[in-house]
């Protein structure tokens, strides 16, 4: 769901073209579809995550990116321990607005959790949108 929603705010930026966003699950398999409850409520907001397929973090996957964001501390501490390299490259996504919160993964729950994570991510990459951008600008630099 961050995937897509991040996607459709970096679209309506000018060097939108210059960005690429990708999700992995820091314990996921390859090939599994978006859960259902997921595609729903994307489809709720407009964006379709049908296509979606799971696929795990890897190194090379990590070698691609500037930026590198978390849901869960748990998932912040194990990549940047299992990836040393990349570790000032790993925030929770709710560091971009200040906090140190993990979001929860509503798999296994309600519409209703779905749509409330849904509602805290899409409230985070708005009002971390400027926060994304510089620590994605300053990794870029420091490369």
């Amino acid at each position: 769901m961050a995937e897509a929603m991040l996607k459709q705010l970096v679209a309506e930026r000018p060097d939108a073209d210059r960005w690429h966003i990708e999700s992995a699950g820091t314990w996921a398999t390859y090939g599994h579809p978006a859960a259902d409850l997921s595609q729903q409520v994307m489809k709720e907001m407009s964006l379709d995550i049908s296509h979606h397929q799971s696929k795990p973090v890897t190194e090379e996957l990590l070698h691609r990116f500037d930026l590198i964001l978390t849901m869960e501390e748990n998932q912040k501490e194990a990549l940047s321990i299992k990836f040393k390299a990349y570790a000032d490259r790993i925030f929770l996504i709710s560091e971009m607005i200040d906090l140190v919160q993990s979001i929860p993964d509503p798999i296994g729950g309600t519409l209703a959790d779905y749509q409330n994570t849904a509602r805290l991510i899409q409230k985070i990459l708005v009002k971390g949108q400027d926060k994304i951008v510089q620590l994605a600008n300053k990794q870029t630099v420091e490369k």
